[in-house]
Parts: C-alpha cells; sequence; structure tokens
C-alpha cells in the first residue's frame, strides 16, 4: 500500500498523468458507448468526466493541477473545429441549397439561446454573475469563456455550463427530434450543433455523416454569432 502511495505522488506530479487518464477515460467512455449502441444516455463525455471527476475526488487533485495535464486536449479543439471543413465540402452542393434557411434558423436560435438562458437565470434568482456566464453557453467552449471574460462573467463557470448544455442536447436531440417527427437529417443536425455545439455535433455525426456536417456548420456560425449577440444584449438582459 505505501508503495502504491509513493508511486501516486510520483506519477501525480507529471504532467502527461492527466492527459492519459483522459484518454484512458474517453476509451472507456467509447466502449461502453458501443456495447449500448450508441443509446443517447450512453453518452461518452458524459461518461468520461464522470470517470475523470470520480478520481479527481478520491485522489484529492485540485482541478488547476488536472488542467495543466489535460490542457493539451483543450488545445486540440480548435485543429478539430477547423477539421469540421472536410465534410462541409463533401456536401458542399446541398449546404449552398439550404444557405437561406440556415441562416435564419441561425439568427433565431442563437438570440433564442441566449434570451431565455438569462431570462430563466433571472426567474430562478440566479445572480449577476451566472446570468453573465450562462449566456454564451450555447457556444463551443473556447470562444463562451473568451465571451464569458470580456463580458464580466467567470470563464470556469461558463465552461462547466457549456459542456453541461452539450451533454443534455447530445441526450435528449436524438428522442425530441423523433418525437417531433423531424426525419430531415440536415436540420437535426444544425439544430444539434446550434444548441449544444461540439459535443451535440458528435452526437450528430454518430447518427448520420449529412447530420454531423450540418452540426458542425452550425457550431461555427453559432461561435461567431454569439460572440457579437453576447456584448449587445447583455446590457439590458442581464440584471
Amino acid at each position: 500500500m505505501i508503495d502504491f502511495v509513493n508511486l501516486w505522488v510520483y506519477l501525480s506530479g507529471s504532467p502527461l498523468l492527466w492527459l492519459t487518464v483522459t484518454l484512458t477515460a474517453y476509451a472507456i467512455a467509447e466502449a461502453i458507448a458501443a456495447a449500448c449502441r450508441r443509446h443517447p444516455l450512453a453518452n461518452p463525455v458524459l461518461i468520461a468526466v464522470v470517470l475523470v471527476s470520480l478520481l479527481l475526488i478520491a485522489s484529492g487533485t485540485p482541478y488547476p493541477a488536472y488542467f495543466a495535464g489535460a490542457q493539451f486536449v483543450h488545445f486540440l479543439l480548435g485543429p478539430a473545429t477547423v477539421a469540421l471543413a472536410v465534410p462541409l465540402m463533401r456536401h458542399l452542393p446541398q449546404v449552398r441549397r439550404t444557405l437561406v434557411p440556415m441562416l435564419v434558423a441561425l439568427a433565431v436560435g442563437s438570440f433564442a439561446a441566449i434570451v431565455s438562458a438569462v431570462l430563466l437565470a433571472k426567474a430562478f434568482g440566479l445572480d449577476r454573475a451566472a446570468q453573465l456566464a450562462l449566456a454564451p453557453k450555447s457556444a463551443t467552449a473556447a470562444i463562451a469563456m473568451g465571451i464569458a471574460d470580456k463580458t464580466g462573467g467567470d470563464p470556469a463557470l461558463t465552461a462547466v455550463l457549456v459542456v453541461l448544455t452539450g451533454i443534455t442536447g447530445a441526450i435528449v436531440v436524438t428522442p425530441l427530434m423523433n418525437a417531433l417527427r423531424l426525419k430531415n437529417y440536415a436540420a437535426r443536425g444544425f439544430a444539434a450543433g446550434l444548441a449544444s455545439h461540439g459535443i451535440g455535433t458528435a452526437r450528430a455525426f454518430q447518427v448520420d455523416p449529412l447530420a454531423g456536417t450540418f452540426a458542425g456548420i452550425a457550431l461555427g456560425l453559432n461561435g461567431l454569432l454569439t460572440a457579437l449577440l453576447v456584448p449587445l444584449l447583455v446590457g439590458w438582459l442581464v440584471g
């Protein structure tokens, strides 16, 4: 037991430990999701978050120490977002045909995501900091954290809310779209990417390549529009 404790103390000082833990947790989560036949509740991101969180709690490791080792994964968010251009080119003709409806849906969806989040926060009596953190929660993490920092919100809280939004969207999107009898995978994917950014986009790609392509488009465009709208809207929304 003493040898194990000494080994853990030694390994915990290495930045590669938490990167390895993160990748291993996701590999386990992927295997569980595959065994469950990609059921919406068996979301690999949710499972990986739970596994890593349990290990952090059990080991008493603070989040800054974890992030110092796992930040390379955060860095890869940028290249992963750029890589979404590959499926976009494959479906470019269909994207061109639906450009106008997409832009309308983008404007309405982005506005609704911001306004509804802040108004619900106010209705439940949350303070100004929580309202500012919630406003950009439907944008991808890197963009949302930057928006929160510029508007006076807490980037760390925003990151948590972004992840929760993405996981929730990825879980409910398939049952919700089936209940609404929406069979157009382009529309389904666009809604998933707009409301639940990268995690929703990953779920959309699992369901259908076309859905994933349109989710990736929504992810990028909503990040841009959210960055423009939040500073304009929080002045009269947040109180």
